[in-house]
């Protein structure tokens, strides 16, 4: 007996559908996810990002301290900031070399600071009266009192990166270790994922790598704080904001000083002035006066006197505000 019933464009695409087989769309193994079990401890990109910024504040907190304790121009450049495996990032580093472990409380767990030999011999010499200005190629481990002469250093470099980190967490940064060689490393699991930050360290022609290495467990547990950070940094201050900081700053005081502009003299010339000398100032008389308010130029005008008392009328805003 025959039917009058009629499929359906879905019945068609089912009937086709199961004579070819199951397509590799509908493969559960296409659907899935690549995992990689080496790098269990992966970070976002935007965290990342944060750390990047972090630790770009801390290179030119770095340059500035360096400076002034070497007493020489100190570059510190951020070069790269990104996650990789503990043995990756141990092999990475020159043989021998200087590290050292570092603790970081209140969180168990360390983290690594290298610095490069190219970096570490002009510093010494540098500490030790010379100008460190030439290159050396010394291939040697750094001896006990070249270490406790470079702990000064390393103290400096954990004082700003605990700064850094300071709007993140309240991280104690401590040597607990040194070493020379990277591969006799056992702090972490060859395995274990790290961020890796690499800045140089530029003194003159002198230049050399500085490694940091940070357990991203560690950085995964700050996760909150990091996007409550990011957070705070692009948020707006409101109209009540800046109004209670105008509030503050209303009681603060303000040095006005007016000053004439004179010719340059030597030290020479100077020693040499004796009373009824008289200075010929290069300022004309109709010309106004600078007002300079805590150091900074910010008025013109002149001065005026009221029969006792002498005061300055303001004219005009300086050009250079």
């Amino acid at each position: 007996m025959a039917s009058d019933r009629l499929l359906s464009q879905e019945e068609i695409d089912s009937v086709f559908r199961n004579l070819q087989g199951p397509r590799a769309q509908d493969d559960p193994a296409r659907r899935a996810q690549p995992y990689d079990f080496r790098r269990p401890d992966r970070i976002a990109k935007d965290q990342l990002r944060a750390i990047h910024l972090l630790h770009d504040n801390f290179a030119r907190s770095l340059a500035s301290s360096l400076s002034a304790y070497l007493r020489a121009y100190v570059m510190v450049n951020l070069i790269s900031v990104e996650q990789l495996s503990f043995l990756e990032f141990s092999q990475c580093l020159p043989a021998p070399t200087c590290i050292v472990s570092l603790g970081m409380r209140p969180f168990d767990g360390n983290a690594i600071l290298e610095l490069n030999p190219q970096m570490v011999f002009p510093i010494l010499e540098m500490l030790l009266g010379g100008n460190g200005k030439t290159p050396l190629k010394a291939n040697r481990e750094i001896t006990e009192i070249e270490q406790s002469i470079l702990d000064g250093v390393f103290r400096i470099i954990l004082h700003d990166l605990k700064d850094a980190w300071s709007p993140i967490s309240q991280i104690n940064f401590t040597i607990e270790n040194h070493e020379t060689e990277p591969q006799l490393l056992q702090i972490l699991a060859p395995n274990e994922a790290v961020v890796a930050i690499g800045m140089e360290i530029r003194i003159g022609d002198v230049a050399g790598m500085m490694n940091l290495g940070i357990p991203s467990i560690i950085i995964k547990m700050l996760r909150q704080r990091f996007d409550q950070q990011w957070s705070v940094r692009k948020s707006e201050s409101t109209e009540e904001e800046r109004a209670r900081i105008l509030r503050l700053i209303k009681p603060a005081l303000l040095r006005l000083d007016a000053r004439l502009t004179g010719p340059a003299l030597t030290v020479e010339q100077m020693l040499q002035l004796q009373p009824g000398d008289i200075l010929q100032f290069d300022h004309p008389v109709p010309r106004p006066l600078n007002l300079v308010v805590n150091g900074t130029q910010k008025f013109l005008g002149g001065i005026a006197s009221n029969g006792r008392k002498r005061f300055f009328r303001i004219d005009a805003q300086s050009a250079e505000e």
